[in-house]
């Protein structure tokens, strides 16, 4: 399906300010959002459409690539296409932009309760070099995140004890109010949800039943990574009440700069000095390559600027199907100490140009001579 135009996602105007951004996408978020549109199935394709598009415009370099070239000029970024992400993880990406006032909008001060509630998601960064990103890593990584307690084992009550259920929502974890000819549900506000209460809390934890801890998560990242690109291990976050599923854990990927490489999508560019000698005579070189070394042929009569293309040589796509290439700009370098011989030998080639002019050069001077004589007159 052939993606919609990203400013018309989100009903904004393309020279729309951040904020405004901001303020639509929380608009078509609370529209479409699926707990809004039970029977809507289109919903949530809406909603991840907005996701998407409000990712790429708040970005300021890549909203700059997308008004100038389009979808085409973001293909490859590092964005994220929501189409088969779950819809929870998709509205946890934004949440320091929907925050706790977004629920108040969404359900006004209805509060549902459906079972235990999932574990929190965590964030972590990591650093790789352009080589590890080209090549993919495995590593193991230390994050903090929430687990039960040993103690209690999750209860919250002190050994030998347990939670009782609570009194003033009878372990429903829901109330309920009567405003006027209308019945509203909200949480507890004596267990907070939880349908229980602990009167012995457990000294370890404090009768939360978790405890912060340092874990080792294994981490595998695929070559060809981009910098700023999330990765998702789902079920590697906080644990969740008893009986509820895990969060998630996500990575953000950054890509430290490189000493002779600059990157552009897939593609690879690097800058080479070569001589006089080299650009007018040809000549085979060897350029760095991110696995080692390559030899490159510079044809007679090279120009300072000129790129040459080394397929192959650049970073793979995350689907493995294809790879970049090595852009290679050569610059010509000017010798800044001759000898004696070096000397005589370029003042006799001088001379020889002033008789034998480059077709270029000559068509240079022939201008510069037209011009001159056209002020004369």
């Amino acid at each position: 399906m052939e993606k919609r135009d990203y400013y018309e996602v989100l009903g904004v105007s393309r020279d729309a300010t951040p904020e405004e951004l901001k303020k639509a996408f929380r608009k078509a978020a609370l529209k479409y959002h699926p707990d809004r549109n039970p029977n809507d199935p289109d919903a949530e394709r809406k909603f991840k459409e907005a996701a998407e598009a409000y990712e790429v415009l708040s970005d300021p370099e890549q909203r700059a690539r997308y008004d100038r070239y389009g979808h085409a000029g973001i293909s490859g970024r590092p964005h994220t296409d929501y189409t088969h992400v779950p819809f929870e993880d998709v509205f946890s990406h934004f949440s320091d932009i929907f925050g706790s006032s977004f629920f108040d909008e969404l359900f006004g001060d209805i509060r549902t309760r459906t079972g235990p509630a999932r574990g929190a998601h965590r964030r972590v960064q990591v650093m790789l070099s352009l080589e590890e990103a080209a090549r993919g890593v495995e590593q193991i990584i230390e994050i903090s995140r929430q687990e039960y307690c040993d103690t209690c084992h999750g209860s919250g009550a002190r050994p030998g004890t347990g939670p009782t259920v609570c009194p003033y929502c009878h372990g429903a974890g829901m109330v309920q109010q009567r405003r006027g000819f209308f019945v509203m549900q909200q949480t507890c506000p004596s267990c907070r949800g939880v349908g229980r209460i602990v009167a012995t809390p457990c000294g370890a934890c404090g009768g939360s039943g978790r405890l912060a801890k340092r874990v080792q998560v294994n981490l595998r990242i695929p070559p060809g990574v981009a910098d700023g690109q999330r990765l998702v291990l789902p079920g590697e976050g906080d644990v969740g009440e008893p009986g509820a599923a895990r969060g998630d854990l996500y990575v953000e990927v950054r890509i430290k700069p490189h000493p002779i490489f600059e990157r552009d999508g897939e593609d690879i560019l690097c800058e080479v000095p070569i001589s006089f000698a080299q650009a007018a005579l040809g000549a085979e070189i060897e350029v760095p390559t991110l696995t080692g070394r390559a030899k490159l042929r510079i044809p007679r009569g090279t120009q300072s600027g000129r790129v040459f293309r080394l397929n192959g040589q650049g970073l793979p796509t995350l689907d493995g199907r294809s790879r970049g290439a090595l852009l290679v700009r050569v610059t010509i370098e000017t010798p800044r100490h001759l000898t004696r011989e070096q000397e005589e030998l370029l003042r006799r080639f001088a001379e020889t140009e002033e008789i034998n002019v480059s077709p270029k050069r000559k068509t240079f001077f022939d201008k510069v001579k037209r011009y001159l004589e056209n002020l004369a007159t």
